[in-house]
C-alpha cells in the first residue's frame, strides 16, 4: 500500500535531477556575470556549512534526550534525525541549484523575457520537487520500515526543528544584508540597490539564497510531513485498525506529485503574464489532483464516505487557490493595497509606514475568513478527519507551489547580476520584471504555509487531546473550556509566545544590520577610492558579519519555542498547555499573515515608485518608500514566516509529551 508514495517521491526526486541537467546546461554569461555569481555561490555554501553545523549539534543533543526519554521506542529517536537530516538536505539541494541558476536567467534576459521566465521557473521546480519528493519518501518510507505512528511524531519533531532554525538563521542573514546594505547605500549614499561598490552587496544577494530558498525548503519540507503524519496518526485514533485510512494521506501525496510533475509543463509564458504562467501550472495539478483523489477514493475502497471525503479536498484545493488570489491581491503592483503604500509615500516616511501598517492588518481577514469556513465545511462533510483530509490536500500542491516561490529569489538575484554587470537596459528591464512578480510569488508561498498550518494546527490539537486520553488512568476527564483558569491561563500564554518570538526574530535583524551598517561605512570611510570604482570592497567581510550574527542570534528563539510548551505541561498541567496551543495558533495566524502580506506589500509599493510613479528613483516618495521597505523586511521574510514551523513544533511537541504530563 505504501509502495506508490515511495515510487512517487522517487519520482519527483528524479524530476527534479532532469531540471538541474536541464538548467546547468544554459549558458552562464560573461566573466564578469560568472565572477559576481561565483562570489554569490561562495558566501550562500559558507553560511549553509556554519549553519547546519550548529543546527547539527542541537539535533545530536534532542535525539540523545529522546534516545533516554523514549527507551522502549528508539525510532522515535532515530525518525527525529531522519526528519532532520532530509529537511537540510533538501534546502541544500535546492539552493545549490538555485544559486547556479540565478546567472543563467540574467544571461537568458538578453535574449528575451521568455526564455529567462522559464529557465528561472525550472530553477524553481527543482528545489520544489526534490523537498516534496524527500518529504514524501522519507514519511512513507518510515512508515513502511517501523508501522510505527510515534516514530514518525519523531521524524515530524525533527523536521519542524530544523525549520525554526532554518528559518531564522537564513532569515537573519538576508534581511540584516539586505537592511544594511540599503540604509547606507541607497538612503545614505545614493547608489542603486545592486551596485558592486555596495561592500554588503554579496551578502544581500547571498540572503537571497539562504533565507527564501533554503529556509522556505525546510519550511515546507516540515510543514508537508506534519501535516501527513498528523493526518495519519488522528486517522488512526478514529478509525483504529483500518490500515487504508492511516495510509490514505501518503496515497494523496503519491498522487499530487505525479499531477504537480505534469502541471508544470502548463507553466509557459505568452506575452507578459508572468503570474498568469504561474497560475496555469498550479491550476493544471490542482484539477488532475482532485481527479486522481476521486480515483484513489474508490480504488480504495472508500466507497460509503466516498463523496463526503471528496469533497474536503476540494476544499483544500479551493483554500489553497484562495489563498493564492487573496496574497496577490494584497502584495502585487497591480492593486488597490500596494499602491495606496505607494502614494501615502508622497507624503513622507511616517504615512508609508503608517499605511503598510494597517494594509498588513487588513490582509489578516480574508484568509482568516477562507480557513475558518474550510475549516467548518471539511468538519461538516468528514468530521475531524475531514479536516485533516483538507489539510493533506493543501500541502499535497507543495512542489508547484514551492517551484513558484523559488522563483523569487533567482529572479531577485538575477536582477542583481544584470545590474552589477552592467547589462542592457532591455535585459534589466526582463529581470526587473521577474522580480516584482517573485516578490509576490514568496508572499504567495508564506501564506500558503501559514494558511495550511492553520488548519494542520487543529489536526495536531485534536490528536493531542486525544493522545492524552490514551496516555491518561481510566476514568480521567480533562476539560478544555474557558470557565477552567488553567485553561485561560494556557489562552494568555500561548498568545503571548508568536510576540516574544517575533520581538526577538525583528530584535535580531536589528542587531545584525547595525554591525552590517557600521561595516559599510567603515569601508566606505578607509577605503576612497571605492565610490571612484578605482578600490573593490571587501564582500567577504560583511558576509562574515552576518553569518556569525545570523546564526548567534537564532539560538535563543528556537529555545523559547521548544522549552515554552514543556514548561507548561509540567508546571500548569496538560490543560493548561491545551490552552496554550490554541492561543499560539490563533495569534500566531493572524501575526504572521499580517507581518508577510504587509511586508511584501511594503517591497512592491517600493518597486512601483521605482517604475516611474509618484516621482520615481530619487525622488522623496522613493526615499520614504526605501524606509517603508527596511521595515517590512524582517516582518515578511524573518519574524513572520519563521512563525509557520513554531505553530507546529509546540503543537508536536505536545503529542510527543503527552504521556509525561498526566
Amino acid at each position: 500500500m505504501t509502495l506508490f508514495p515511495i515510487v512517487a517521491g522517487i519520482v519527483s526526486i528524479l524530476y527534479a535531477g532532469f531540471l538541474t541537467w536541464q538548467v546547468l546546461k544554459a549558458p552562464k554569461g560573461d566573466a564578469a556575470m560568472q565572477e559576481i555569481a561565483k562570489a554569490i555561490q561562495e558566501g550562500s555554501s559558507a553560511f549553509l556549512k556554519r549553519q547546519y553545523q550548529t543546527i547539527a549539534i542541537v539535533a545530536v543533543l534532542v535525539a540523545i534526550v529522546l534516545w533516554f526519554a523514549f527507551g522502549d521506542n528508539p525510532w522515535i529517536a532515530i525518525g527525529f534525525l531522519i526528519g532532520a537530516f532530509t529537511s537540510a538536505i533538501a534546502g541544500i539541494l535546492g539552493m545549490n541549484v538555485a544559486v547556479r541558476a540565478n546567472v543563467r536567467v540574467a544571461q537568458a534576459a538578453k535574449t528575451g523575457l521568455s526564455e529567462a521566465f522559464s529557465l528561472a521557473f525550472r530553477g524553481g521546480a527543482v528545489t520544489g520537487f526534490f523537498v516534496v519528493g524527500l518529504a514524501l519518501l522519507a514519511v512513507s518510507g518510515f512508515y513502511t520500515l517501523t508501522h510505527d505512528l510515534y516514530a514518525l511524531i519523531g521524524l515530524g519533531f525533527g523536521g519542524s526543528l530544523i525549520s525554526v532554525f532554518a528559518r531564522l538563521g537564513g532569515g537573519i542573514f538576508t534581511k540584516a544584508a539586505d537592511v544594511g546594505a540599503d540604509i547606507v547605500g541607497k538612503v545614505e549614499a545614493g547608489i542603486p540597490e545592486d551596485d558592486l561598490r555596495n561592500p554588503a552587496v554579496i551578502a544581500d544577494n547571498v540572503g537571497d539564497n539562504v533565507g527564501d530558498d533554503a529556509g522556505m525548503a525546510a519550511d515546507l519540507f516540515e510543514t508537508y510531513a506534519v501535516t501527513m503524519v498528523a493526518a495519519m496518526f488522528l486517522g488512526s485514533l478514529l478509525f483504529p485498525g483500518v490500515a487504508q485510512v492511516a495510509a490514505l494521506p501518503l496515497l494523496m501525496g503519491g498522487v499530487a506529485v505525479i499531477a504537480s510533475i505534469v502541471g508544470s509543463f502548463a507553466v509557459k509564458l505568452f506575452g507578459k503574464g508572468i503570474m498568469k504562467a504561474m497560475y496555469q501550472g498550479l491550476l493544471c495539478s490542482s484539477a488532475l489532483s482532485l481527479i486522481g483523489f476521486f480515483y484513489l477514493l474508490k480504488q480504495q475502497g472508500f466507497q460509503e464516505t466516498l463523496f463526503s471525503w471528496f469533497g474536503t479536498m476540494v476544499v483544500g484545493i479551493v483554500v489553497t487557490l484562495l489563498l493564492v488570489a487573496i496574497t496577490e491581491y494584497y502584495t502585487s503592483k497591480n492593486f488597490r493595497p500596494v499602491r495606496a503604500i505607494a502614494e501615502a509615500s508622497k507624503t513622507g516616511s511616517g504615512t508609508n509606514v503608517i499605511m503598510g501598517l494597517a494594509m498588513g492588518m487588513e490582509s489578516t481577514a480574508a484568509p482568516i475568513l477562507v480557513i475558518v469556513a474550510g475549516a467548518l465545511i471539511s468538519y461538516g462533510l468528514g468530521g475531524l478527519f475531514g479536516v485533516a483530509l483538507a489539510a493533506v490536500a493543501m500541502l499535497s500542491l507543495a512542489g508547484i507551489i514551492i517551484a513558484i516561490d523559488a522563483f523569487g529569489p533567482i529572479t531577485d538575484n538575477a536582477g542583481g547580476i544584470a545590474e552589477m554587470a552592467n547589462l542592457s537596459e532591455s535585459a534589466r528591464e526582463r529581470t526587473d520584471a521577474l522580480d516584482a512578480v517573485g516578490n509576490t510569488t514568496k508572499a504567495v508561498t508564506k501564506a500558503y504555509a501559514i494558511g495550511s498550518a492553520g488548519l494542520a494546527a487543529l489536526v495536531l490539537f485534536f490528536s493531542f487531546t486525544q493522545e492524552l486520553v490514551n496516555k491518561a488512568p481510566a476514568g480521567s476527564v480533562f476539560h478544555f473550556e474557558l470557565g477552567n483558569p488553567y485553561v485561560l491561563a494556557g489562552l494568555f500564554l500561548g498568545g503571548a509566545l508568536p510576540y516574544l518570538f517575533g520581538s526577538l526574530a525583528m530584535k535580531a535583524v536589528g542587531k545584525a544590520a547595525g554591525s552590517v551598517v557600521q561595516e559599510v561605512r567603515r569601508q566606505f570611510r578607509e577605503i576612497p577610492g571605492i565610490m571612484a570604482r578605482t578600490a573593490k570592497p571587501n564582500y567577504a567581510a560583511a558576509v562574515d558579519i552576518v553569518t556569525k550574527a545570523a546564526l548567534k542570534e537564532m539560538i535563543l528563539p528556537t529555545l523559547l519555542v521548544v522549552i515554552s510548551p514543556i514548561a507548561v505541561g509540567f508546571i500548569l498541567g496538560p490543560e493548561a498547555l491545551g490552552g496554550f496551543l490554541i492561543g499560539t495558533i490563533v495569534t500566531g495566524l493572524f501575526i504572521a499573515i499580517a507581518m508577510t502580506s504587509g511586508g511584501g506589500a511594503w517591497d512592491n509599493a517600493k518597486k512601483f515608485i521605482e517604475g516611474g510613479n509618484f516621482g520615481g528613483k530619487g525622488s522623496d516618495a522613493h526615499k520614504a518608500a526605501i524606509t517603508g521597505d527596511t521595515v517590512g523586511d524582517p516582518y515578511k521574510d524573518t519574524a513572520g514566516p519563521a512563525i509557520n514551523p513554531l505553530i507546529k513544533v509546540v503543537n508536536v511537541i505536545a503529542i510527543l509529551l503527552a504521556g509525561f504530563f498526566v
